[in-house]
């Protein structure tokens, strides 16, 4: 007989013994018997050590990828998002009416930037506040108060704006009349370096809000609250030099 043909009938029977005693074996935990696992139905799992949940992204190691976990950290971090945001909105827009003016266009938006003080214990006012802003002859701008008493405050703001070339004459109790000159090289040049002062005003901001959260939150060296906070940092002043790129770009162009 052969070993294939005795191997056939010898195996089964084998393993229908070996299963039996696995049947004991589980009634009766004192039974130890060796079972070969070429005999076993389920062979065995491979188990692997399970991976533990960070508690705290503030022990990560530099570089790590992992998004802020914490839910003070994320709440604080929309709101820094918000502050930056807007800073990079309003420069935006201070930026749109300097670019008008290199352009030699003349419209109301050119006096944007103007900043109204009521009174001394009232914040700043936009312009738009307490006057109207007009085009004469597309080249002058007519501003007429609200209430006479404002001329002065109004004058001294227009002024305080620095704006290049802008230089403010009254003409009766309530109007005021600025003539805009055409754009020229040296004009430009001025814009540009108001929008460059403008630019470092809200790189300025715009890291005394990160420097406010971080000191906040008191997050540890090398944490990804830290990373995730100076990337955002850093988004918001790439944005700001680009504005300004664009705004020197355009001025220089003409």
């Amino acid at each position: 007989m052969s070993f294939t043909t005795i191997s056939r009938q010898i195996i089964p029977r084998l393993c229908a013994r070996i299963t039996h005693r696995r049947t004991a074996q589980v009634l009766n935990p004192s039974l130890h018997h060796f079972i070969p696992h070429s005999c076993s139905s389920n062979p065995p799992i491979r188990t692997y050590a399970s991976k533990h949940k960070a508690k705290s992204t503030a022990d990560f190691v530099p570089g790590s990828k992992q998004a802020i976990t914490s839910e003070t950290a994320r709440f604080e971090y929309g709101k820094t998002e918000a502050k930056m945001t807007a800073t990079v909105e309003w420069y935006r827009k201070e930026v749109a009416g300097l670019e008008t003016r290199a352009s030699g266009r003349v419209t109301p938006a050119m006096l944007a930037p103007v900043r109204v003080e009521i009174s001394k214990d009232q914040e700043l006012v936009k312009l738009e506040e307490v006057a109207t802003v007009g085009v004469r002859e597309g080249s002058t701008l007519i501003i007429t108060v609200f209430e006479e008493h404002m001329m002065k405050a109004v004058e001294q703001a227009i002024y305080n704006a620095k704006l290049p070339s802008i230089v403010p004459q009254r003409q009766d109790s309530r109007t005021i009349k600025v003539p805009i000159p055409k754009a020229t090289v040296e004009t430009r040049t001025a814009l540009g370096v108001t929008a460059q002062r403008l630019a470092e005003d809200a790189r300025v901001q715009i890291r005394k809000a990160q420097q406010a959260s971080v000191k906040k939150g008191k997050y540890e060296k090398h944490s990804v609250e830290l990373e995730e906070f100076q990337k955002l940092t850093d988004r918001n002043v790439a944005e700001i030099d680009k504005i300004l790129a664009q705004m020197k770009k355009a001025a220089g162009g003409r």
